[in-house]
């Protein structure tokens, strides 16, 4: 029975005379940045608890 072989390969060559076909393609959307009419998004909870984790910090070096 063979185990699996340690010894990497390498990649196979090609064949000679193909070529390699490629297209390019962009998938890319630009859209307009109007969308925060009114009120930015709530920030979510890991956010804010970084921010009372800073406030935290501040309060604790000022007792000091």
């Amino acid at each position: 029975m063979n185990g699996p072989s340690s010894a990497p390969r390498g990649e196979r060559p090609g064949t000679r005379g193909t070529r390699w076909e490629t297209v390019l393609t962009s998938t890319e959307v630009v859209v307009d940045d109007d969308t925060w009419n009114e009120e930015p998004p709530a920030v979510n909870r890991e956010t804010r608890r970084a921010i009372a984790r800073k406030q935290r910090g501040k309060r604790n070096s000022a007792q000091r």
